[in-house]
């Protein structure tokens, strides 16, 4: 990125060479305007973030304790907040990621209105979201440069050089409010040719990472939801092939792809795999499907067998015609599914379960690393659990193993608030405060995200408002209870307008029309209140 003083030096060269009609154009003006605007397409994006991704992934295989998050965003406003906090806290973004979850797009941006995360709602609002988020960052970027350069320029007019200096060095190295994005494609929302267009125009908005699951696409559920069926690898693979050539065709060649499989809660497929010879892919597939020995003479109508060593087989078919797997076998799919998807071209492993129990992600990632040694995850951090009550009755276990006295507690009521001061919900407070980094070290997760948590709080923080503006508080309960926290917090919307970009506006008044600028950030702006 060019040094403040390289670009206007730049902008001043290009003016000098034209006719005289641009001399009314300022250098210093265009320099601020190119650096608020630092990435031109969704493309700049993706290219820029793939190779933050790609070093964060080469610095969590030499320290697991590098590991990366990201929450799930519905919207560019809630992704630009979530990122200024990050910056105000931290003072970088370093390995904190957005996530675009497939839920809450279905749920919150769909024409249709809110509908489940069964692939229903229009694919083209994946990418738009993807666009929306980009741009909101951006702004949030173009915002932040503004104000430094009220700074310098107030700076220059009091005469003070080690401030202006100082300002300029904040410039030179700002840090970007754009991030690295993990985009869920869902299932591919049909056959390989449409997850392959999809995936050009998520690429296009700004996505290096894209998601994909090894579901039906036209069947597809939530990962917490019953009724999951899944597709044979060979189908799969053919879709990671798809976004693999999206990738490669935009030129963005270090694009990250994650495979999810659902297998873990999926006993369903709605297809037989092919096979050609013993033990191909195809086979260990249909390995798992449920099956009862037959004579020839034994078949019905329309009956489906499968050659097996010159046994005649059948699998069991539900009246839906899907068909259905063994029992017991979820994870040792799962863990073919992850070694098959990592040889052939993903990059990243989802696994989706039915808790967050480190020892049982663990001991599948130790069975995918005998084959891949460098395999690691992508982890949901799912709202779907509940946290609480999974991590107290994990610690009541450990303690029954460990012979300790647990007669104080009913395991199946460990959720009541009579138990928040116990010994016991204290450790299970501090293993779900640990969970990050734990999993991070013994199971293989190198990003973990919460897909839907700005769901969860938007709904939250509008009911405690609700409840208070519309009851006694009247309007104590928004200033109490948001403006004032606004205030002491340093939250930065609390300036809305400028939060809205009037402050940018009124920069560009200037530079476009000079001392006859009318601006809207003058004495009589309210937003003055806040200081």
């Amino acid at each position: 990125m060019s040094t403040y003083t390289q670009e206007i030096d730049n902008a001043a060269s290009l003016i000098s060479s034209q006719n005289e009609g641009w001399n009314a154009i300022s250098a210093e003006s265009v320099a601020r305007m190119r650096l608020q605007n630092r990435f031109k397409t969704g493309l700049d994006i993706a290219k820029y973030t793939a190779k933050i991704m790609r070093q964060d992934m080469d610095n969590y295989d030499a320290d697991p304790a590098k590991y990366t998050q990201s929450l799930g965003c519905w919207h560019g406003f809630i992704g630009q907040q979530k990122m200024i906090s990050i910056k105000k806290h931290f003072e970088n973004t370093d390995r904190r990621y957005l996530y675009l979850s497939g839920w809450m797009v279905a749920a919150l941006r769909s024409e249709f209105g809110p509908l489940p995360d069964q692939s229903m709602h229009e694919k083209t609002s994946v990418a738009a979201l993807i666009e929306e988020l980009y741009t909101f960052l951006r702004q949030a970027d173009a915002r932040e440069l503004g104000g430094y350069y009220r700074e310098l320029d107030a700076a220059r007019e009091a005469g003070d050089e080690a401030k202006a200096k100082e300002v300029q060095s904040k410039i030179d190295n700002h840090v970007t409010h754009v991030v690295p994005i993990i985009a869920d494609i869902d299932a591919g929302f049909g056959n390989a040719e449409a997850t392959y267009l999809l995936a050009k125009k998520m690429i296009e908005a700004g996505a290096c990472c894209i998601q994909i699951e090894n579901q039906v696409s036209d069947e597809k559920q939530c990962g917490h939801q019953d009724g999951k069926v899944t597709v044979p690898h060979e189908d799969f693979l053919a879709k990671i092939r798809a976004v693999r050539y999206a990738f490669l065709e935009l030129g963005v060649d270090d694009g990250v792809i994650v495979a999810r499989t659902d297998s873990l809660g999926a006993g369903l497929t709605k297809q037989i795999a092919v096979t050609k010879e013993p033990g191909d892919l195809g086979d260990q597939y249909n390995s798992f499907l449920d099956c009862e020995e037959v004579a020839a003479s034994d078949l019905a109508n329309g009956d489906v067998v499968i050659n097996r060593g010159g046994k005649l087989l059948r699998p069991k078919r539900l009246a839906s015609n899907l068909f259905q797997f063994r029992q017991g076998t979820g994870e040792e799919r799962c863990v073919l599914d992850s070694i098959t998807s990592l040889q052939n071209g993903a990059d990243l492993l989802w696994i989706e379960t039915e808790k967050p129990h480190i020892g049982q992600i663990g001991g599948m990632v130790n069975e995918i690393r005998k084959v891949i040694p460098n395999a690691k995850l992508v982890y949901n951090n799912s709202p779907s659990f509940n946290w609480t009550l999974n991590f107290r009755q994990q610690v009541f276990d450990s303690w029954v193993e460990e012979g300790k006295d647990v007669s104080a507690y009913d395991r199946n009521n460990l959720m009541s608030a009579e138990y928040d001061a116990t010994e016991l919900s204290i450790e299970a407070d501090n293993r779900i405060r640990t969970f990050q980094a734990d999993a991070a070290r013994e199971a293989g997760i190198f990003h973990h995200l919460i897909t839907l948590p700005t769901y969860h709080t938007a709904a939250l923080s509008t009911d405690n408002l609700a409840k208070e503006y519309f009851g006694d508080e009247g309007m104590l309960g928004y200033v109490k209870g948001v403006q004032r926290k606004e205030i002491r917090q340093g939250i930065a919307c609390v300036k809305h307008q400028n939060m809205a970009g009037s402050d940018i506006g009124d920069d560009h008044k200037e530079y476009f029309a000079g001392e006859a600028a009318l601006k809207a950030a003058g004495k009589d702006n309210t937003m003055n209140q806040f200081g």
